[in-house]
């Protein structure tokens, strides 16, 4: 049963791996939200905080351009919950999947510029412009290494090997969440 694809070995028809393709990447989206929705919470305080008019012109940059991206990213990861309820019974669950994964890699993308611009921002207020651009630098080459990186490593190094070798396996993985 392992050396089948994912859809033999379940024994599923497309419409019932659409359905559970959704309910993992809705999944994948209530984890993220939470992240997203305190980091929002926290920007949005920060402007009505005692030393807010302290900061120079590229913190508040740094702030707004921030706030923005947390925004966006908040508003991709809600879009497919507002994309099933306005298509929901119409037999749109393939495509709603899709876009929605869609959706969901770019907000991973998006938030992964609003952590960036956080922390740049929290440490050249704490610490200096040149510790913030550091420590920014450092936020995004962490997530592009977990969020970018080790997934391809992964898909190099074990699906695709198994993918080549012949058997079973030697075809494109089904469309899921991203």
């Amino acid at each position: 049963m392992a050396d089948r694809p994912p859809e033999q070995a379940r024994r599923e028809t497309p419409l019932e791996r659409a359905d559970r393709n959704f309910a993992e990447l809705l999944q994948e989206l209530r984890v993220t939200q939470t992240g997203v929705q305190i980091l929002f919470a926290f920007l949005l305080t920060l402007a009505f905080t005692q030393r807010f008019p302290t900061l120079d012109t590229v913190q508040r940059a740094t702030y707004v351009t921030t706030l923005l991206l947390a925004m966006l990213a908040a508003a991709l990861f809600t879009a497919p919950a507002a994309l099933h309820r306005s298509l929901f019974q119409q037999n749109a669950k393939p495509a709603i999947v899709k876009v929605s994964s869609r959706l969901a890699t770019i907000g991973m993308g998006v938030l992964m510029l609003a952590f960036t611009g956080s922390v740049l921002l929290v440490v050249d207020v704490s610490l200096g412009r040149v510790a913030g651009i550091a420590a920014g630098a450092g936020t995004l080459l962490v997530c592009v290494g977990l969020w970018r990186v080790l997934p391809w490593v992964v898909r190099r190094t074990v699906l695709l090997p198994r993918q080549t070798s012949g058997g079973p396996d030697d075809r494109e993985p089904p469309e899921g969440p991203r």
